[in-house]
């Protein structure tokens, strides 16, 4: 009944439900990295000032991070680019040296994909990585290296093939799409948000933490660079 009563509260109060069996944090990131098909029809991997928090590039615009940043605030209500710029600021040194940045840089940094590689293994999120069609679930995260060496991330959708294999949903070069590419490129890491984690609106954590707190529940752990969101080095 406290359960309820908590959860309840947390819905009116933060306005994301929490993850559970019945409304599950994949088909949610599925469903919001859907809605930007046919809405972001360019890439641009351009280095651009955007606010901060909540920040973000015109919708018909981004590049394949773009469309994991905005699936998560549409789906789940993280903004991952206050939670990876907190964490590097706490923990610098854990992010890789080529990242991009001499320091944090809030307006990139959430928009490169071994940031978010680091971010989510730091968060536990990581599991294997195989050949299995089965093993890809709705709403995993799975990275992968495309011609010339750039990383690139991929939501894996709910959506088949006849065979069985799921489609992925991404921006890899013509704006977001969901297409059967999963196993075109090598793949380097899969992600998959730990069943039962609690996510909330980054604006309402400070509202909401003593419910996460005492239901249990798991919150969220708290100079311009000439290279682009996937790591290309541009003149600008």
């Amino acid at each position: 009944m406290n359960r309820l009563l908590i959860s309840v509260v947390l819905i009116c109060l933060v306005g994301i439900p929490p993850v559970t069996a019945g409304n599950d944090a994949g088909m949610r990131l599925v469903s919001a990295a859907r809605m930007q098909v046919g809405k972001t029809v360019r890439y641009d991997p351009r280095y651009q000032s955007i606010q901060y928090p909540n920040g973000d590039l015109p919708m018909d615009r981004g590049v394949c991070t773009d469309v994991v940043v905005r699936a998560f605030r549409a789906g789940l209500g993280l903004d991952l680019q206050m939670l990876i710029h907190e964490d590097m600021k706490r923990d610098f040194k854990k992010y890789p040296r080529n990242s991009g940045s001499g320091s944090p840089d809030k307006n990139i940094d959430h928009r490169r994909v071994i940031n978010l590689r680091t971010y989510f293994d730091r968060r536990g999120w990581s599991i294997a990585v195989t050949n299995k069609e089965d093993d890809y679930k709705p709403g995993d995260l799975v990275t992968c290296t495309v011609p010339r060496d750039l990383p690139h991330i991929m939501i894996v959708s709910d959506k088949k093939t006849i065979s069985g294999r799921p489609l992925v949903i991404h921006n890899i070069g013509v704006g977001a799409k969901e297409e059967d590419r999963l196993f075109e490129f090598k793949l380097t890491a899969h992600y998959r948000i730990k069943s039962g984690e609690q996510v909330s609106s980054p604006d309402s954590v400070g509202r909401a933490d003593e419910l996460h707190r005492t239901s249990g529940m798991m919150l969220p752990p708290e100079g311009k660079t000439a290279t682009s969101a996937c790591g290309m080095v541009l003149d600008i």
